[in-house]
């Protein structure tokens, strides 16, 4: 096993990972910024490191920076956590050609999959479900409308180097395309640094699902079960539950299947995400991208499955057989996570400040995982996100109800949080019933 591990990253995955690695004797190390010294994650680890101002491309993006301190430290391996330079596959080849560990997938599976027309063109070549969509960028404007046209409206257009929910518009029709296209072209180019357009269907009422995958050092992939991650707010995810309320035995099997041909098709190893679209009344589901990273909503399925991710990870990096058997994945319960951001609870804009209260809930079934502590401060330097209320049960109704039982617990003082808001939808009916989709949030308000 990997014996020094340094977590390139911050706040609750930084904890998170440091929370596996000392439960497994492994020496955690982390990297933070002058922002960040005061956190948990910074006092938890074995050895920590400045590397930066608040600027994220000043430190937690600073590549040089990290692999001296990975050098300095006498690190082995380097976990990437999710974000920053997580499905970064230049820094990828940069950590193993510096002779660490990368624990995450290759770089040619990440850049297989970073670009969003590339992998749709995989996925139709692999027999995984493809929405109908460009198979190339549009080149301009007039090539966008011409794909509209054949593909049909409404179409979301989408820039095909974004991901979480970033750089995404929808098309009603041609006027509507028209902006859009100069919109999401604009923003792809600033955040990105590629401007690549692709056009898809867009469909009105859908789910959004994901299937957990993990490709194991010894060549297979397995499929950890699906996730629900439909309630979402400017097509970011606020809440996930697995197993979803609307994949039946025999979906979950085409899901699941679809999924570790994704993997296949790319040599994947190490854990990743398949997300898709399902459209609730065909039954039918398209791909939507691979996250080649481990994903926030990562613990639901740990209780479902009853495995640790995290140490999986860390084990396929070594080169180590997984402690589950591959065979008899069988999900056990129902896990739902709540994601605590430090935003207004009706319009979810950005509300950080100083935490001058901070009690968590606990009790049967309720895990909490935080990047902060009472004292600390939310800086508007990062995402917003403070912690994540995990939830299990042996039904969907009961952990519904420890759900309803914790988020009253929870106390927060100082920056805004939208606990109201997670009162408020667990009352919901449609919420309630299982039978809801991405436009839940919007019409709650």
């Amino acid at each position: 096993m990997i014996e020094s591990l340094l977590v390139a990253n911050r706040g609750e995955i930084a904890r998170r990972i440091i929370r596996t690695a000392k439960k497994l004797g492994i020496r955690a190390i982390v990297v933070h910024s002058e922002a960040d010294a005061d956190l948990p994650f910074v006092t938890e680890a074995d050895h920590a490191v400045c590397v930066g101002p608040a600027n994220p491309a000043l430190s937690y993006r600073n590549v040089e920076a990290i692999l001296a301190a990975a050098k300095d430290t006498g690190a082995q391996a380097i976990h990437p956590g999710y974000g920053f330079l997580s499905e970064n596959a230049d820094f990828a080849r940069t950590v193993e050609a510096s002779g660490l560990i990368w624990v995450g997938p290759g770089a040619d599976a990440i850049s297989a999959m970073g670009d969003k027309i590339n992998a749709r063109n995989l996925m139709a070549a692999a027999g995984v479900p493809v929405a109908p969509g460009t198979t190339e960028p549009a080149a301009d404007l007039d090539a966008a409308v011409a794909a509209a046209g054949e593909i049909g409206y409404p179409v979301m257009v989408k820039a095909a180097a974004g991901g979480g929910g970033m750089g995404m518009g929808v098309a009603a029709d041609e006027a509507g395309l028209r902006t859009e296209y100069d919109k999401v072209r604009s923003f792809a180019e600033r955040m990105f640094g590629d401007g690549s357009v692709l056009i898809e269907r867009y469909f009105p009422r859908v789910r959004h699902v994901e299937v957990q995958i993990l490709g194991l050092a010894d060549g297979r992939v397995v499929a950890l079960g699906e996730r629900e991650c439909s309630v979402q707010r400017r097509n970011q995810k606020l809440v996930e539950e697995s197993p979803s309320p609307a994949v039946s035995p025999e979906l979950r099997a085409r899901f699941l299947a679809a999924a570790v041909r994704a993997g296949e098709a790319v040599n994947y190893r190490n854990a990743g995400t398949v997300e898709c679209l399902l459209d609730p009344t065909t039954g039918e589901f398209f791909f939507l991208e691979m996250n080649t990273r481990l994903q926030v909503e990562h613990p639901v399925t740990e209780h479902v499955y009853g495995v640790d991710l995290v140490e999986e990870q860390l084990r396929v990096a070594a080169g180590l057989a997984p402690t589950f058997d591959p065979d008899a994945l069988a999900p056990h319960g129902h896990a739902i996570e709540l994601r605590i951001n430090a935003e207004d609870p009706k319009r979810f804009l950005p509300g950080p400040g100083a935490i001058t209260t901070w009690n968590e809930p606990a009790g049967e079934g309720v895990r909490v995982d935080s990047g902060y502590v009472a004292g600390n401060t939310v800086t508007p330097f990062y995402d917003s996100l403070m912690a994540k209320l995990i939830i299990s049960g042996a039904t969907r109704d009961e952990a519904v109800q420890r759900a309803k039982a914790a988020v009253a617990q929870f106390e927060i003082a100082g920056p805004k949080n939208n606990l109201p808001f997670f009162a408020e939808l667990l009352e919901n009916p449609e919420f309630l019933s299982g039978d809801y989709d991405t436009g839940i949030v919007s019409r709650m308000r």
